[in-house]
Formats: C-alpha cells, sequence, structure tokens
C-alpha cells in the first residue's frame, strides 16, 4: 500500500497535501465552511497545507488564505504541532481576476516576513517563490531564498512553475535548502514529467498542483490521450467503488516517492475523499492502463 507519509522540509507529511487556494479566491465558501474543510483536512491526516499571499479575490486582501489557515489551525481542538504549513510569494493580485509576477529580491524578503506574521510563525516552514519573474535574473530571485534561509525567516525554500534548468539553478545556488518543486502535473498535463524525474534524481519533493484536471466528465469526450485521459480513471474508479479522483491521486503517488499532490478543496467532503487516496492500492494492470510509474520507464531526459 501506498505510504501515507513522504519526507518535506525535514519532516514528514501526509502523502496528499491540501490546496488551500479555493477557500479565498472567487466564489470562495464562507469562513464556517472554509474552516471546517481545514479541519477535516487534519482529521482525515493531511498534515501539508499550501497556501500563498497572493489567494484572494478582490484588491486590498492579500494574505487572506494565510489568514483563514492561521485561524483555522487555532481553532482546531486537536494537536496541530506536526502541520506543515508552505506559502508562497512572489504573485499579486489585483482585483480584476488577473495575476501579476514580482520577484525582485526586496520584494521577496518583504513578503516573507509579511506572511510569516500573518500566519503567526516564528519562521515558515516551507517558503517557496511562486512564479520565475521574466524581468528578474532567476539567480536574484533564488538568491533572496538564500538570505531568508541564512537569516532563519523561512527554513526551507521551494520553487514553482519552473523549467529543468531553473531546478538545476536554484540547486546549486540553495543546496540543501532547497526541498521542493511545485508545477502542475495532472491526468491531463502531463508536460512536467522532465521536472519530476529531475527531483525524484535530486532527492527534492514534487508537489502537483491542480493533481485533478482531466478527469472530470466534462473532459471525456476529447481528443484521445493524456487530455481526455478521464474515461480511464473512471473505469478504474468504477471497479474500486471510489471517486476518479481518488484514482487520479493514487495514480500521482505511484509516478514517484517524490510525489506529494495538492488537492484544493472547498467543502470537507472532497478533502476528505482525496486523503483516502493513501490507502488505495492500483494494480500493475491498472496503472498501465492510466499511465505508468516513472521509475518503470527508461530513456526518457531530465533536461
Amino acid at each position: 500500500m501506498t505510504n501515507p507519509q513522504r519526507p518535506l522540509a525535514g519532516t514528514t507529511v501526509g502523502a496528499i497535501g491540501l490546496g488551500a487556494m479555493p477557500l479565498s479566491i472567487e466564489h470562495r465558501p464562507d469562513e464556517s465552511r472554509a474552516v471546517a474543510t481545514v479541519h477535516a483536512a487534519l482529521d482525515a491526516g493531511v498534515t501539508l497545507i499550501d497556501t500563498a499571499d497572493s489567494y484572494h479575490w478582490h484588491a486590498g486582501e492579500e494574505g487572506h488564505n494565510e489568514r483563514l489557515v492561521a485561524r483555522a489551525l487555532a481553532r482546531y481542538g486537536g494537536d496541530t504541532s506536526g502541520v506543515l504549513i508552505a506559502t508562497k510569494g512572489g504573485r499579486g493580485r489585483p482585483g480584476d481576476g488577473s495575476w501579476t509576477v514580482t520577484a525582485t529580491p526586496e520584494h521577496l524578503k518583504r513578503a516573507a516576513r509579511a506572511s510569516a506574521g500573518r500566519l503567526g510563525l516564528e519562521a515558515i516552514g516551507l517558503y517557496q517563490l511562486h512564479k520565475p519573474d521574466p524581468d528578474v535574473p532567476w539567480a536574484e530571485s533564488v538568491g533572496a531564498l538564500r538570505e531568508l534561509l541564512d537569516a532563519g525567516t523561512i527554513r526551507a525554500a521551494g520553487i514553482s512553475n519552473v523549467t529543468t534548468g531553473q531546478i538545476r539553478e536554484a540547486y546549486e545556488i540553495l543546496g540543501d535548502g532547497l526541498v521542493s518543486v511545485q508545477n502542475q502535473y495532472s491526468p491531463a498535463v502531463r508536460d512536467s514529467e522532465p521536472q519530476l524525474r529531475l527531483c525524484t534524481e535530486l532527492g527534492l519533493a514534487f508537489l502537483p498542483w491542480s493533481p485533478l484536471g482531466g478527469i472530470s466528465r466534462s473532459s471525456l469526450d476529447g481528443p484521445s490521450g493524456p487530455a481526455s485521459a478521464g474515461t480511464a480513471f473512471h473505469r478504474v474508479a468504477a471497479v474500486h467503488g471510489v471517486s476518479p479522483q481518488r484514482v487520479a491521486l493514487a495514480w500521482l503517488l505511484a509516478r514517484s516517492p517524490a510525489v506529494i499532490p495538492l488537492p484544493g478543496a472547498s467543502r470537507p467532503a472532497s478533502i476528505t475523499d482525496s486523503a483516502g487516496a493513501v490507502r488505495l492500492e492500483l494494480t500493475e494492470a491498472e496503472l498501465a492502463e492510466l499511465g505508468a510509474p516513472l521509475s518503470s520507464r527508461t530513456g526518457a531526459q531530465t533536461g
């Protein structure tokens, strides 16, 4: 059976994390349901919660999701000492639905300090550079993470939405301080396999965002291939009597021991179902139908 714990940032976390973004962006739930969703995640064994200072809806709400997560943890009746909060800096939302990118060293250092304050942390357990800024040399942005590590503002660093070349350069700058890469990866979007391979090689955690893309009913009428892979996930789900979402997450866990998916949720039932993927064992034949684990393939390049 899939190992329910995986290493990250000097500790171990549940193999399924919670992507908290849906709790704060457009069409977010009310606070009572949002808090209940975080509590359901903790009840289900989730100990990694992924947030960002830019996860909000309206202008002037910077840090909405971070503050919400902090309140939810404070109201939880159980032990939260083993929960790892991973947040991100380098993106913004002006309130019109768009996203901006600002990854200057000055911005990142200021943003990290502000995030720590909102989360009520002396040091952020995992701080991630949200996206490369095309107007800032990559080494300068990553260098800010090095400074934050050296200052003790953050305990571990991650990068997101990156190429293999950017991973290698960040690894040279940060060394063991770099612990994770967060890229989009799902049944429908598999173009980050080179990055996943490299993370596995370097011993970095790979945190897929939007990991459930491609398995909704609306995706089943598309062209053949990964973009319409939902049909296979629905077939396997019917055999096991579980949701296609749970099958997709179990498939991701089988791709590599480096993978820790971050499914988003805005209802308690959704994250409870997702967390159950750690108990779903897929057969070799099912994995072959869905897409074989990387360890069973040969000849691919990490870039």
